[in-house]
């Protein structure tokens, strides 16, 4: 015998994301994985509930729908999910979540040659991160940068320039503030390395500060971890790195840069070719970057 009034529905169960409706709780785990999403250097196998919400995004595909809703909704962008990487993001240029690089730099720098720099520091940073299209296909590669060898790469990058402009009796002393990539790698080799002080640190205005800096967002930002010391400070880069990456990757100033002659070699690390004509590169000490034969 039924156990309710004549007239009067039967309850209902409450709907889940997985059969069609949407609760309330459904919802709250959505926004409750976006918000995992945005912290950057937390991944799943550090945090139960975490790894759960990944694990139902990947099971259960209504629910999946609602937490790219919610991540849409909030002006992102889902690059992937997964163990390895989390819900990693990426923020639309009207989000409120979006970290612009102007303005990073103009935060980094009020000078604005200087926010050239910086901008040449991070394309610099994911060039000699993943120098080859296999290095950003692959998930398991992890590239390995350090600030010398940034600065070195981008000191080299200079001396192409120059030497392509005046093969092609183009101007090679422009005004610093110039607008244009090729200015702004100018503007970079006519500043001090290092620029240290009197007790040895670097100047933040000298070119390993400014590549120090950018390095330093970028840990903070949870796309690159810290590994040593040496060479000015080396890093890994993370999953979340990788694929920000992936998604710049077609950029003409990357693609510009990559075509200057950065090669791999064995040990995953990015080299230069060497010039033709052989001549003496004055690379910063340490530089860590190794030249092939």
């Amino acid at each position: 015998m039924s156990d309710h009034r004549e007239g009067e529905s039967a309850p209902q169960p409450a709907p889940s994301a997985g059969t069609g409706g949407v609760t309330p709780a459904d919802a709250a785990d959505a926004a409750r994985l976006a918000a995992f999403g945005l912290q950057p250097k937390l991944l799943p196998a550090r945090d139960a509930e975490y790894a759960e919400l990944i694990r139902r995004y990947r099971e259960d595909p209504p629910f999946a729908r609602l937490a790219d809703a919610v991540a849409t909704g909030l002006g992102l962008v889902v690059l992937e999910v997964s163990p390895r990487a989390g819900m990693a993001m990426a923020a639309g240029e009207d989000s409120v979540f979006a970290v612009r690089i102007g303005d990073y730099s103009r935060r980094a720098a009020s000078d604005a040659g200087d926010r050239f720099l910086h901008g040449l520091a991070h394309l610099a940073t994911a060039a000699m991160a993943f120098p080859r299209p296999e290095d950003l296909a692959d998930d398991a590669y992890i590239g390995r940068v350090t600030v010398n060898g940034i600065d070195g790469f981008l000191r080299q990058a200079c001396r192409r320039l120059e030497q392509r402009a005046e093969e092609q009796g183009e101007n090679t002393d422009p005004a610093s503030d110039a607008p244009g990539l090729e200015a702004a790698w100018r503007v970079y080799v006519r500043r001090s390395s290092t620029g240290a002080t009197k007790d040895a640190r670097r100047l933040a205005g000298s070119t390993t500060g400014i590549v120090g800096k950018a390095v330093a967002f970028l840990v903070d930002s949870g796309f690159l971890q810290r590994t040593g010391d040496e060479s000015g400070g080396t890093f890994r880069t993370t999953a979340r790195y990788q694929l920000q990456v992936r998604d710049m990757a077609g950029s003409a100033a990357m693609a510009e840069l990559l075509d200057l002659g950065i090669v791999p070699v064995a040990d995953g690390s990015a080299a230069l070719l060497p010039p033709e004509d052989g001549e003496d590169l004055d690379l910063v000490a340490g530089a860590g970057l190794p030249f092939h034969s």
